[in-house]
């Protein structure tokens, strides 16, 4: 019975590359995948999955008006598996298709993404995904600072942290740390 998966994690958890190896291991077995990312995170180029290891793929990009569940379900030979990056960055419409192609076509989906933004607060394609998902995984890494589990992401302006102003600004590891909750409201800079 097909499910509809969330694995989240902190930055730098290793989302992307198990999305990467995911994909891998059905086409390796002759399985058909399809992959997904948000247009808006274009830091490798727009319809790029990218892991910092220096692996990729290429993606259908997901703007506000594409309908997943149309795109797969048009799909002369369905996929075995359809996979989702950055999820964080998709519409609850998005998070419906998703049910659709698992509830209606049969088909799993497995969605990678951050939980929380850097002000603590669930983005809105993580908070639709731990309401529709049927499995909910967390991938850990550890704090930039200690050893305990990442919690958090920190952003930084200047060197200083910051808890306020845009929410979405795609960047990487200069501008955001993933650390665990003491080191987000006293971190040691």
């Amino acid at each position: 019975m097909a499910q509809l998966y969330f694995r989240y994690g902190a930055m730098n958890a290793s989302k992307s590359i198990q999305l990467l190896t995911v994909a891998h291991n059905y086409e390796q077995s002759g399985k058909k995948v399809m992959v997904f990312t948000p247009a808006v995170d274009d830091r490798f180029g727009v319809g790029k999955v990218a892991s910092r290891v220096g692996i990729s793929r290429d993606a259908i990009p997901i703007n506000e008006e594409t309908d997943l569940f149309q795109i797969v379900a048009a799909e002369e030979i369905r996929p075995d598996c359809v996979l989702v990056d950055e999820a964080q960055f998709i519409g609850k419409h998005h998070v419906m298709q998703l049910v659709q192609i698992v509830d209606d076509l049969g088909i799993p989906v497995i969605v990678y993404g951050l939980l929380k933004n850097f002000k603590n607060e669930l983005f809105p394609g993580s908070a639709a995904l731990l309401c529709e998902a049927d499995k909910v995984e967390e991938i850990k890494t550890v704090c930039v600072y200690c050893n305990k589990k990442a919690t958090h992401i920190l952003k930084f302006k200047n060197g200083k942290p910051v808890y306020s102003g845009e929410t979405i600004e795609i960047a990487g590891n200069d501008t955001y740390s993933s650390v665990c909750r003491p080191h987000y409201y006293n971190p040691p800079v």
